[in-house]
C-alpha cells in the first residue's frame, strides 16, 4: 500500500489540514482519511488527480471525528466520489447525517466565522455510511486497516492503524505538530476533552508501537515515543496549569492571558518562532484550548 499525504492548504496556509491518501500499488483502487472542511475540497481533489487517482477508484473514506476539521467536507464529498463508503464511529454517526447539532455547537465558538472557516456541511446519504466501533479489521486498498476507539479529544474518535507501513493515522488524539518542529499541542476543544480517557487513548497507542503517527495538522513523523510521552505530559502540565490558578481565585480572563503566554514560552522554549506560534494557533487556537480545558476542570470539580 503506497501512503501520501495532501495538503489541503486551509485558508491558504501549508501544511496546517490534511488528508491521506491510500492506494494499492496493482490495481489503483484507493482511499481517502479525512476529508477536511468544506473550504478544502477543491484542493483535496487536486491532490487526488495530481497522484493519478480518478474520484471513481476511491472506495473508502476514512473520519477519525466529526469535527469541522476533520470531517465537514463529507456530505459535499460524498458528491464527487460517487463509488465510496464513508466510515465514522458509530456515535458520531447522528452528526454525520445530521449536522444542524454540531453546527450549532461549532457556532458558539467560531461565530461569525464558521462560514469563512468551515463552509457549508451537509449531510452524507445514510446508506453510504458504515459505522464503527473499534476493533474491525477492513480491506483497504489492497492492504488493511484496524481501526481502535481512542476517545479524549472526542468521545467518538478514531484512530486507523496500517500494518503494512506501520503507520497510525491519529487524527487528533496525537495531538498538533508542525513541520520541522517537535513541539506537540494537544488540541482541547469543548465539550468533549476528556484528560483521563485520553491518557489511557495514549497507552492504546503506545501499545500497538506504530513506526510513524500521521497527523492531519500536519504530517507525518517517526519519534513515536517521545512525541506521545510529550503530549501526555503536557495534557497533565496544562491540566495543573489550570486548577491552580482556578483554587487561587484568579479570573478566567487572567487565566486565559496567562495560559496563552505559557503555550507560547513552551513553543518558542521548543525552537519555535514567532511564525510557529501563529502557525500553531491557527491549527488549534487558544480560545478553543482553553474554553476545553475549563470546561474539563470545572466539570471535575463539581463531582
Amino acid at each position: 500500500m503506497d501512503i501520501e499525504a495532501i495538503d489541503l492548504e486551509f485558508l491558504d496556509n501549508k501544511e496546517i489540514i490534511g488528508s491521506f491518501l491510500l492506494r494499492d500499488r496493482n490495481t489503483g483502487v484507493a482511499a481517502v482519511i479525512e476529508s477536511g472542511p468544506t473550504t478544502c475540497l477543491g484542493r483535496l481533489m487536486e491532490g487526488v488527480r495530481e497522484r493519478g487517482v480518478s474520484p471513481e477508484e476511491i472506495e473508502q473514506v476514512f473520519l477519525t471525528h466529526i469535527h469541522l476539521d476533520h470531517a465537514g467536507g463529507s456530505g459535499n464529498l460524498s458528491e464527487l466520489l460517487p463509488n465510496a463508503t464513508f466510515y465514522v464511529h458509530e456515535l458520531g454517526f447522528p452528526h454525520l447525517v445530521d449536522p444542524s447539532k454540531l453546527l450549532k455547537s461549532a457556532s458558539r465558538i467560531y461565530r461569525d466565522q464558521m462560514e469563512y472557516l468551515w463552509g457549508e456541511m451537509r449531510p452524507v446519504p445514510e446508506n453510504r455510511i458504515r459505522l464503527l466501533s473499534g476493533g474491525e479489521e477492513l480491506v483497504v486498498a489492497g492492504g488493511t486497516i484496524t481501526v481502535h476507539y481512542t476517545p479524549g479529544h472526542a468521545y467518538h474518535h478514531l484512530a486507523f492503524y496500517e500494518p503494512e507501513n506501520g503507520a497510525l493515522f491519529a487524527g487528533d488524539v496525537a495531538g498538533v505538530r508542525l513541520p520541522g518542529q517537535s513541539y506537540v499541542k494537544p488540541p482541547t476543544p469543548p465539550p468533549e476533552v476528556d484528560v483521563e480517557a485520553w491518557k489511557r487513548s495514549i497507552e492504546l497507542i503506545k501499545g500497538l508501537r506504530p513506526k510513524s503517527l500521521w497527523l492531519t495538522h500536519f504530517g507525518s513523523y517517526n519519534d513515536v515515543e517521545r512525541h506521545m510521552g510529550e503530549l501526555e505530559q503536557r495534557l497533565i502540565n496544562w491540566l495543573l496549569f489550570v486548577e491552580k490558578r482556578l483554587d487561587k481565585g484568579h479570573s478566567q480572563a487572567d487565566i486565559f492571558d496567562d495560559f496563552q503566554a505559557y503555550v507560547d514560552e513552551e513553543i518558542i522554549g521548543a525552537g519555535g518562532g514567532e511564525t510557529e506560534v501563529e502557525r500553531y494557533d491557527i491549527a488549534a487556537n487558544y480560545e478553543m484550548l482553553f474554553s476545553g480545558l475549563m470546561r474539563y476542570v470545572t466539570q471535575q470539580h463539581s463531582r
